[in-house]
Parts: C-alpha cells; structure tokens; sequence
C-alpha cells in the first residue's frame, strides 16, 4: 500500500522550477515542467554533487548549475555523453496538491 504524503500546492513551485523537501536521510528536489508534471529526485548531481533543484528546467530534464550535467526528470538517468544517475521518487498531482510517496523517500539512503 502506499502512503502520500502532501508536500505543498502546485502553485508553490513556478513553471519550470523546483523547490528542497528536506527528509531525515537528505535533500529531494521537487521539479515542476511547463506542462505542470511534478518529478522528485535526489537534490544531488552525480558528477559533482549539485544543487539540481538549481538548474534549469526544459521540457523533462533538468540542467545542473556547475557543470551542466543534462539529467531526466523521468528516469534520473545523466544523457548525452556523460554516465551516472540520480535516484527518482514517486510523486503525484491531486487536487492541486504536489504528493510524494513517504515508502520510497524512508527507504533511500543518507546522502
């Protein structure tokens, strides 16, 4: 069974933007696409550890701010030429309400 866990209204996240739920085991960024999709994943890039909920959101991908690491918001997977990943977390729109899923975010590890 899962449980929801509600973390703040869309409209508290701009378009193509993000915003840090801070967890006991570490930083989730919350991204937010132009077409109102929400992603969770870990705030942390893999190449340098940077803040993604910095970067540049387009389309379903987020651009890291140091080294512009290209990052799927879907997959947590680093494209183009680059080779690492961020894990992802399921999160969901109800309501106007951005839920994530508390299973998935008490089973990742520190960070």
């Amino acid at each position: 069974m899962t449980d929801w866990i509600d973390i703040a209204a869309l409209d508290d996240i701009p378009q193509r933007g993000a915003r840090v739920v801070k967890t006991r085991q570490g930083c989730v960024a919350v991204f937010r696409t132009a077409a109102d999709e929400v992603f969770a994943l870990d705030n942390t890039c893999p190449h340098k550890q940077g803040p993604l909920a910095e970067g540049i959101v387009h389309g379903s991908a987020v651009t890291c701010p140091l080294h512009n690491w290209v990052i799927s918001l879907e997959t947590g997977l680093v494209q183009g030429n680059d080779e690492g990943q961020v894990a992802t977390y399921p999160a969901r729109v109800e309501g106007g309400r951005i839920l994530l899923d508390t299973t998935f975010l008490q089973a990742r590890t520190a960070a």
